[in-house]
């Protein structure tokens, strides 16, 4: 059974920093493309960062130059180092994956979710 959890989310103040983990099991984790998503209420679910691997990676241009998506296959692990911080990062972070490439606008092909963790950044 393939799970995904994530964990690190809280509250923190524009300007400062955060670190999102993800912990997966049950498939081949270094075969699957991965990636995080947030959203925020009443907003659609938005890509932010996605990895094939430690080179091969995307961002949204919302979070470019001050998010950091990392993997560490060894042991299934993917990171999310969130720096200079927003309020309009506020939102509910999960992570995402799927054996095969999907990209950050087509979440819907991407089979494997965790449950998300909430980041909420104040003024």
């Amino acid at each position: 059974q393939v799970q995904l959890v994530e964990s690190g989310g809280g509250s923190g103040q524009a300007g400062g920093s955060l670190r999102l983990s993800c912990a997966g099991s049950g498939y081949t984790y270094r075969r699957a493309y991965m990636a995080w998503f947030r959203q925020a209420p009443g907003k659609e679910r938005e890509g932010v960062a996605g990895a094939n691997d430690e080179r091969d990676v995307v961002y949204a241009d919302s979070v470019k130059g001050r998010f950091t998506i990392s993997r560490d296959n060894a042991n299934n692990a993917l990171y999310l180092d969130m720096n200079s911080l927003k309020p309009e990062d506020s939102a509910v972070y999960a992570c995402a994956a799927d054996p095969l490439y999907f990209s950050l606008t087509t979440p819907s092909l991407a089979t494997y979710w965790g449950q998300g963790t909430q980041v909420t950044v104040s003024p």
